[in-house]
Order: C-alpha cells, then structure tokens, then sequence
C-alpha cells in the first residue's frame, strides 16, 4: 500500500503542479496588462520565491547528509538558473500578445522538444525499436502540426466574450500580434525543454533540490534586477501599489517559483524528465475554462482543434514511453533471473571424488 501511495505521489504532485502552472500564466498575464514589464514582474517573484526557500532549502538539507559543491555543479547551478531566467522573460513576452489558451497550447509542445533532447543527452534510449519508437516519433510531430493549427488558425468562435479584443477569422486571420505571441511561446517551450533537461543533468551530480531550486531563483533574481535597471527606464515599473500586481507577484512567488518548479525539479529526479515534460498537456483545458471566466478570452475553434491534436499527439508519445519501460523492467528481470540459472544448471556438473 505504501508503495502504492509513493509511486502515485510524483503523479498527483504534478497535476497540481499543472494547475498552479495555469494560474501563474493568468497572473503574469494580469501584472503585465497593467503596465509591469516582464522583467521587474520576474524580479520580485524571483526574489520571494528566493526568500520563502532560504530557509526551507537549509532545514531540509543539512550539512551532514547535503552533496559537495563542486565547480562544475555550481557551473550547472548558472546554466540552470540563465535557462530559466530566460524561459520566464521569453514566457511572458509571450503571453503580452497571445492568449492564455493559446500559451497554453503551444507549451504543450514541450514533451515533444524534451524527448528528442533527451534522446541527444542520451537520457532517454533509442535501441528500443517498434512500435514503442514510431508512437514516439509520431507523437511529437502530430504535436507540433497542433501547435501550428493553434498558432495560425482561428476559425470561428465557440465562445465569445464581450471581454475579448480579437475579431475572429478563418485561415490566417488573426491578428500579427497573436501569431508574434505564438512565436514567442514557441521558442519558449524549446528553452523551457532545455530547462528540464538540464535539471536532469544537474540533479544527477547534485540531489538537494530546495537548494537547487535556491541557487536558481536567485540567480533569476539578480539577471532580472540587472537587465530591469539596464533596460527599463521607468522606475513606476517597480511600483507594487496596483492590488493586481501585488496579488499576481505573491501568487507567483509561493505558486510559481516556489512551489511549482520545485515540485518539478523532484518529479524530475524521481521520475526523469519526460515524465514531467508529459503533463504539459493537462493544462490545456484549465486554461480555456480559466481563460474565459477570468480574462476574456473567447474560445475558437481553431484553438480547440489544435489542442487536440496536440493531446492526441501527446499521448502517442505516453504509450511509446509505457511500452519501452516495459522492455525495459522485462530485460532488467531477464538478466537477474540468468545468473540464478545458471548456477543451477552448474551444481549437478561438480565431481564427486
């Protein structure tokens, strides 16, 4: 029962890791409407994030049983930390221009650019052939053609709200702004595929990961307060008197950073990345239902048959996945059950004197 309970634990960690992921998309979407540049909003949820896990980072790790910090780790620590301070800004520049559902679709590419890093990284094996290998490959582009469908169709509206500013049109009719935004939350799930990856790689050499998650929050924190004062000039940027604002910050200090991307960070060292790339997809129909009530935005078909497909495609890569892992345990089974065997088969062949 137990171990029931252990294994089924990274899986409900991440379902409500996907729904905190939704809500971050709302606030940040939020904050920024209210004239917040994205870089000092990545700044303050960065730095309370950083806050709340300095503690909790140092209880939890103790020095006795807490890895050695060696250069390449902490080498890791700042490749980790500039993937993710730029999956934040890329992500939010994104979501300026496009929709939450539409963000949401898009990112749900992600499993798709995971596998094949991880193919490059040589985490996930490719010497499994069949079907296993063609639901992969398959998967990933069926998820990409949704993510096109998503990005440059519209189609008519299945929901309209009076709250939304964009006219529907058919085949390449919306507007550049939503089709910029699309674009943007496409390089973003490339880089968030990165950002995966790389916690994969680091967490191998290096498993405290509130301390990870730590160093990564604060190095986000110091690239954003550089690049806010560098780049914007305007000081009421900074200002947190909007209640909106303070909420969207507070919400994605303890929900985004906090909470979210740890509970990611230890799926990924429980589980791999691919496991935690999968659950992208669930987000999907939180956004629309969300992105609705809260922001406005209208339903269109295009969006709907996008997602889909994407959902569609997502899955193909789920039962290619199941079906290596079973080889997987089935050769890891044979090859215990061999030695056993054959010193069976050895003990009649002693001599007796």
């Amino acid at each position: 029962m137990k171990m029931k309970m252990r294994s089924a634990l990274p899986f409900v960690a991440m379902v409500v890791g996907q729904i905190a992921q939704v809500g971050l998309t709302l606030a940040g979407k939020k904050a920024i409407a209210t004239g917040m540049h994205n870089f000092s909003y990545v700044f303050y949820s960065n730095a309370l994030a950083s806050l709340i896990l300095l503690p909790a980072s140092f209880l939890i790790h103790r020095s006795a049983n807490r890895p050695a910090l060696t250069l390449s780790v902490a080498g890791g620590f700042l490749v980790l930390g500039i993937l993710g301070f730029l999956v934040q800004v890329v992500g939010y520049a994104g979501l300026t221009y496009a929709p939450a559902t539409v963000a949401t679709a898009i990112l749900n590419l992600i499993p798709g650019f995971t596998f094949v890093l991880a193919i490059i990284f040589g985490i996930e094996r490719f010497d499994y052939g069949g079907w296993a290998l063609w639901a992969k490959i398959i998967g990933t582009l069926v998820s990409v053609v949704g993510a096109i469908i998503v990005t440059v169709y519209t189609g008519p509206a299945i929901i309209t709200s009076s709250l939304s500013s964009i006219t529907p049109q058919h085949l390449l009719g919306q507007s550049s702004d939503w089709i910029l935004g699309g674009v943007l939350m496409l390089i973003d799930s490339v880089l968030a595929a990165f950002f995966i990856i790389a916690q994969a790689l680091i967490l191998k050499k290096y498993s405290a990961v509130l301390i990870l998650m730590l160093a990564y929050c604060s190095i986000i924190t110091f690239l954003s307060l550089l690049a806010s004062l560098s780049l914007e000039h305007d000081l009421s940027a900074f200002s947190l008197q909007s209640k909106t604002r303070l909420l969207a910050i507070l919400y994605a200090g303890f929900f985004g950073a906090g909470f979210q991307i740890t509970i990611g960070a230890w799926c990924v060292k429980m589980k791999g990345p691919l496991f935690v790339a999968m659950f992208h997809p669930l987000g999907i129909v939180i956004a629309a239902i969300m992105g609705v009530i809260f922001l406005g935005d209208s339903l269109y078909l295009g969006c709907l048959l996008g997602s889909l497909v994407i959902v569609i495609g997502f899955y193909g890569v789920i039962l290619g996945k199941a079906k290596e892992d079973k080889i997987v345990e089935a050769n890891m089974v044979g090859s215990l059950k061999s030695p056993l065997l054959q010193d069976g088969n050895e003990e009649p062949n002693v001599l007796l004197p």
